[in-house]
């Protein structure tokens, strides 16, 4: 087998399957109430990231195309740029769009004040920052990069690492995120959930990881990867916006947003003809 597939399948196991054992190991441990303070979570959140690393390391992949350089110079200043406003811009247009038919409603932010938003989005951003530096390190900083090496057309690229980045959120859901928090914002039965969140993640995944294959660094993704946990996760759970029926599924601002998924997928497909146009030249 050639050796490149070979690693990417090795960390694919430990992506779909280290949250599994995770749960395994506390169960064995009795380390079962508090699913999100145990070794278990650790080995879910750590294990795609550290084995991408080790094959780096021992396993003969290197790191020429690691993405660990900012790649600043000649105009990839824009990527980071990019990255900080792409998710504000979606939400405001999809929240306003929501607001105008009814999907949902504000009242949240007329309580609370947007001061207090910021400071919510602030704790989220604080406690997002160590998560996204694994999940990052996972997806764009190695199954992105390999797969391209394993020359995989871009667009399979991206829809196995959202396929991947999918399995990896159920245990997460199953079992480790607080059943009262996934409550506050889950809207649906959990099996619908789960399928719309793969509906959503796979169009976000292609602007993941055309951001990431155009900047040549992980750095711009991370960046985003944060900006959309800052800003949109404090909007249902902390009570700034209130979903109403279905119509809410499809245009919350949030980023678990079936039009919020669909805008970024069509600017994943701008960024990627932008992409081959380029390499073209």
């Amino acid at each position: 087998m050639n050796k490149t597939i070979r690693n990417i399948i090795i960390v694919a196991l430990f992506t779909a399957g280290g949250g599994w054992l995770g749960i395994w190991l506390n169960n064995v441990t009795g380390n079962t109430q508090s699913p999100m303070q145990s070794l278990g979570v650790l080995v879910w959140l750590a294990t795609p990231a550290l084995s991408g690393l080790f094959l780096r390391l021992v396993g003969g992949d290197g790191w020429k195309d690691s993405g660990l350089g900012l790649h600043l110079r000649s105009g990839g200043w824009k990527w980071y740029m990019l990255a900080l406003v792409a998710y504000p811009v979606i939400a405001l247009l999809t929240g306003g769009l929501a607001l105008a038919i009814g999907a949902v409603s504000a009242d949240g932010f007329a309580a609370h004040g947007f001061n207090a938003y910021l400071m919510a989005a602030g704790i989220m951003l604080a406690g997002s920052l160590v998560k996204n530096i694994f999940e990052e390190f996972a997806w764009r900083s190695y199954l992105t990069p390999r797969l391209e090496a394993a020359r995989v057309h871009p667009l399979v690229n991206h829809l196995i690492v959202g396929v991947l980045w999918w399995s990896w959120h159920i245990p997460y859901y199953f079992y480790y995120l607080d059943k009262t928090t996934l409550q506050s914002f889950m809207t649906t039965s959990l099996p619908v959930f789960l399928l719309l969140a793969i509906v959503s993640l796979i169009p976000i995944a292609i602007f993941f990881g055309e951001l990431r294959l155009a900047s040549k660094s992980v750095w711009p993704a991370f960046i985003l990867h944060n900006v959309i946990n800052a800003l949109s996760m404090p909007l249902i759970i902390n009570g700034f916006i209130k979903v109403n029926g279905p119509l809410g599924t499809i245009f919350t601002p949030t980023n678990e947003g079936i039009f919020v998924s669909i805008l970024f997928g069509v600017a994943g497909l701008v960024l990627f003809r932008y992409r081959m146009r380029k390499t073209a030249k």
